[in-house]
């Protein structure tokens, strides 16, 4: 079995535990285990493979925000979706999230692309696939992730209450069907690529929708601010 983090939460465990016994995840793990013998450079590091629930704990959980799969350049992928390591370049998609962000809430634009801070703030940053190899986009679909990260979309469904799926672009979306609309809230929008950003992504105002479901609700809304750049700094 492919080794947890430490820091893991006993509820994740256990989740993860019941999807470990499955015959799914026992297949997806020798793929795993074979393309990293063949010397496959796979993204994120495994140390992050689950980073995710590491950094939003089960029960802290109050947003999921779900992506594809993790970015496939050099140093880029730490295992939140839509999120880059410290002092990495904006890939497109993150730049027009920011967009929105700024457009939406009126906040500085951040000085870097590590979400970090929303995962803390309970944001799940999901993506369908956790795993793909270096300049290969989509590489470890359909090996299994699509049906590990199902079970905790289901879980989350099933287990919680009010919470927020932000599913942007027809592949998030097609996730809708897993959630329970009158529990939870589900945000659509295209996706932020700049394929399909101007196709009504921008002006969305997903942050906006998020705290005004949890203001009705009587939930905290969510801090979406980040550490803002310098001033005349394009990042």
């Amino acid at each position: 079995m492919m080794p947890l983090p430490k820091a893991l939460g006993s509820a994740w465990r256990a989740l993860f535990a019941r999807e470990a016994q499955q015959p799914y995840f026992q297949q997806l793990e020798q793929f795993l285990a074979a393309r990293q013998a063949a010397g496959a450079t796979i993204y994120p590091p495994q140390q992050q493979w689950f980073a995710a629930f590491v950094n939003t704990p089960f029960a802290q959980v109050k947003v999921v925000i779900l992506g594809q799969d993790p970015y496939h350049g050099p140093g880029q992928a730490h295992g939140l979706s839509f999120s880059v390591a410290d002092d990495v370049p904006l890939p497109p998609s993150l730049r027009n999230i920011y967009r929105e962000l700024v457009d939406d809430l009126g906040v500085p634009w951040p000085n870097q692309g590590n979400l970090t801070p929303w995962a803390k703030e309970g944001v799940l940053l999901l993506n369908a696939v956790l795993t793909v190899e270096e300049k290969r986009a989509g590489s470890h679909a359909g090996q299994g992730w699509e049906t590990f990260t199902d079970a905790i979309i289901s879980h989350l469904n099933a287990q919680r209450e009010n919470l927020v799926f932000v599913l942007w672009g027809a592949y998030a979306q097609r996730k809708a069907a897993m959630i329970d609309a009158h529990r939870h809230c589900v945000i659509t929008a295209p996706h932020p690529s700049p394929l399909s950003a101007y196709r009504g992504f921008f002006g969305s105002k997903p942050f906006t929708q998020v705290n005004a479901y949890r203001r009705r609700h009587q939930l905290a809304p969510i801090h979406w601010a980040l550490p803002a750049a310098a001033q005349g700094t394009l990042f």
